[in-house]
């Protein structure tokens, strides 16, 4: 059974998947309307930084944020001039890793719906004296609506599974950067095989009925 370690690390994983979203939504929607409305030279070298998580081993990302978010790297001396502090082994330094590291499961779903839409309806738009930050909200996005679900899906399905990233970045401090993947090593480790299964039991699940429920939600939506 599930002791109170293991719901304290389930409640944080929400918590940061949940975050997570929530923060990608704000920032890649723009970046992937840029994306998908640009002819810039720029949308190359853009593109593969955003896609750059896909291939990346997630310890060499996790490396290079913890030195970017350390006392000598760049956001960690504006953290600490700001008053914040470092944000390694804080919830916060998770967030900040795991928008870097789920970006492009956000990003790509909506600049692919963006891109879908074509030209037309935004002409028409313009055509009846839209401007564009309005033809953006009432013709695009609702548009883009399969992508914008899409994106949320995995943005939050991908940072429940993190494991690699968080460890750089958070280690494993009980109720503050221990999630479920670092636990479920953690119950291994000790071989306390019975409560890895109970984790990564639903864990299994859980990364089911979500592509499932995406699957499904793909499928009606190309019928």
């Amino acid at each position: 059974m599930l002791n109170p370690a293991d719901l304290a690390a389930i409640w944080l994983t929400c918590k940061l998947a949940t975050t997570t979203t929530v923060l990608l939504l704000l920032i890649g929607t723009p970046i992937a309307w840029w994306l998908a409305r640009t002819r810039s030279w720029w949308k190359g070298p853009v593109g593969a930084v955003v896609a750059l998580p896909i291939v990346l081993p997630p310890t060499v990302l996790g490396f290079y944020l913890l030195l970017l978010m350390g006392p000598d790297g760049a956001v960690g001396r504006f953290t600490e001039w700001a008053g914040v502090g470092l944000l390694p082994f804080t919830f916060w330094g998770l967030v900040l890793a795991s928008v870097f590291y789920s970006m492009p499961f956000v990003v790509q779903p909506i600049q692919n719906a963006f891109e879908a839409i074509g030209e037309r309806p935004l002409e028409a738009a313009a055509t009846l004296r839209a401007a564009p930050l309005d033809a953006f909200f009432s013709v695009a996005v609702p548009l883009a609506r399969p992508g914008f679900i899409t994106a949320t899906i995995l943005g939050f399905a991908h940072t429940v599974g993190e494991f690699g990233v968080v460890l750089m970045i958070g280690g494993n401090i009980p109720d503050k950067t221990r999630v479920v993947s670092v636990l479920i090593y953690d119950h291994v480790e000790a071989l306390e095989y019975g409560q890895a299964h109970w984790l990564a039991g639903g864990m299994v699940a859980f990364s089911f009925l979500v592509l499932l429920a995406l699957y499904a939600f793909t499928g009606r939506k190309t019928r």
